[in-house]
């Protein structure tokens, strides 16, 4: 039996509908004869509910942390009674429900007093998402004669002291993961387990940050050695745009996974940025797959994809993003003036997207907006600085695009009455990118994608798909 690890987004179990779908994906993995790992996320909206909650009782709104716990609390009680039926696991389940968010309480209580959030105390209270989803889901495959069992994933995930973004401890997961997981599978279990948190060396309750739990998933794949990993979420894979943007947008069926973490990263939202590290580490095959459409074959992720006819496999957006620029004409020539100007970028832990230089001028785009009056003063002690944000970054995603001929008088050609302000492309076989106004994206997007998927290879496109849709 080959072993397989599902994570389930927040919306593929936002309600007792959503998690009676993702049971029967689950159950038809079995009888299929594969041994799955059920990784899932909180139900939807809930991380952002606990935030929320966090947040109004470090201001010292007590009354309104505790109604948000509160309303919370009914939620995963109502969807429980809807899951489980029988009446000694539905108490069961519902004590343990009330317990955790009494704990929850007390903490909020306490934030109240001190009127202060620290990092370690907002991954504590974001946890219970995960922590209460996983319980209740494990239960509800039970319900449905799924012989599942559900494990705490900070006894398996070990990571850093990071709090916020912690780090994974890859050789110690491993370890747990076999000692934990595998008598479990090896047994004819399903371990159920929330994805995104994790706890450091001393028990405390970390987290991976937002969208950790694909990267959770990728942890296990990874450990356990899968034959694959499958992100389901709400979408039929990975677009070569949004399609709310463009509405012709194609389904990929097949991407590599440096051409997948180049599109995670500059703004696909399918995917978490880090998911496809532990994944390629070991060659292991991602799918992201829809629960809501199960049938579909989604998106194959693979080390090498096959040769594609189009140019571009997707057009990324990152939005929200400023431009820095650095100008100082006494510095010319003078050594090490570049690395005096990362050095601040280090400094203030704050990632550089783009990069463009001359001889006496430095332009750097981020998105860590709340960091630039600082930056900037300390940049300031260098040379002259301004910066300007509303901007957006779109990347061309595809294999080969330097080695093009006329390749980006295409690109430019298709967005020529659109001002550009910023150009990358010689940094990577496989991404061109170029900065304009925030407003001005969705112009760009629809008016690359006319010029570049008008023709897509059926091989690597779901050509069938679109004409389905456009002659009905």
């Amino acid at each position: 039996m080959s072993l397989v690890v599902m994570k389930f987004g927040g919306t593929s179990v936002e309600d007792a509908t959503a998690i009676g779908r993702t049971a029967a994906i689950v159950a038809g993995r079995v009888a299929a004869g594969k041994k799955p790992v059920v990784v899932v996320s909180a139900m939807a909206k809930v991380t952002d509910l606990l935030l929320r909650a966090g947040t109004s009782a470090a201001a010292g709104d007590k009354t309104g942390a505790l109604s948000i716990s509160s309303r919370l609390r009914c939620r995963h009680r109502d969807t429980a009674a809807a899951l489980v039926k029988d009446p000694k696991e539905t108490a069961e389940l519902q004590k343990w429900i009330d317990a955790k968010f009494d704990g929850l309480d007390e903490i909020l209580r306490g934030l109240a007093a001190i009127l202060e959030m620290t990092p370690r105390i907002s991954d504590l209270i974001v946890s219970h998402g995960e922590r209460l989803s996983s319980r209740m889901i494990a239960a509800a495959f039970r319900e449905r004669g799924i012989n599942t069992e559900a494990v705490d994933a900070r006894q398996i995930i070990l990571t850093d002291s990071q709090f916020q973004k912690a780090m994974p401890i890859d050789a110690a997961i491993e370890k747990r993961a076999e000692e934990q997981l595998r008598p479990l599978l090896d047994s004819g279990k399903v371990p159920v387990m929330g994805g995104f948190i994790g706890s450091n060396e001393a028990g405390i309750t970390t987290t991976l940050g937002r969208g950790g739990s694909d990267f959770t998933a990728a942890l296990i794949g990874g450990a356990l050695n899968a034959e694959a990993i499958e992100i389901w979420t709400d979408v039929d894979g990975i677009m070569t745009s949004d399609p709310r943007v463009c509405p012709d947008a194609l389904r990929v069926k097949v991407i590599s996974f440096e051409e997948a973490a180049e599109l995670a990263y500059f703004g696909a939202k399918v995917l978490h940025p880090a998911t496809i590290l532990p994944a390629v580490k070991k060659n292991i095959p991602v799918l992201v797959l829809n629960s809501k459409n199960p049938t579909n074959e989604g998106t194959r992720i693979i080390s090498l994809a096959p040769h594609c006819k189009t140019p571009f496999k997707s057009i990324a957006v990152k939005k929200k993003l400023s431009i820095i620029d650095v100008v100082a004409s006494r510095m010319l020539m003078t050594h090490g003036y570049l690395k005096e100007i990362f050095t601040v970028f280090d400094r203030h832990q704050c990632a550089v997207d783009m990069v463009s230089t001359s001889e006496v001028s430095v332009s750097l785009t981020v998105d860590s907006t709340d960091k630039l009056p600082a930056i900037a003063a300390d940049l300031s002690k260098l040379a002259d600085v301004k910066y300007e944000g509303k901007k957006a970054l779109v990347c061309m995603v595809g294999e080969d695009i330097r080695g093009q001929n006329g390749m980006a008088a295409q690109v430019f050609g298709a967005v020529k009455h659109i001002n550009v302000r910023m150009i990358s492309q010689g940094a990577s076989e496989i991404n061109m990118s170029f900065m304009i106004d925030e407003e001005d994206a969705d112009e760009a997007v629809r008016s690359l994608h006319a010029a570049f998927f008008q023709d897509p290879d059926p091989e690597i496109f779901d050509v069938e798909a679109r004409k389905a849709a456009f002659s009905s």
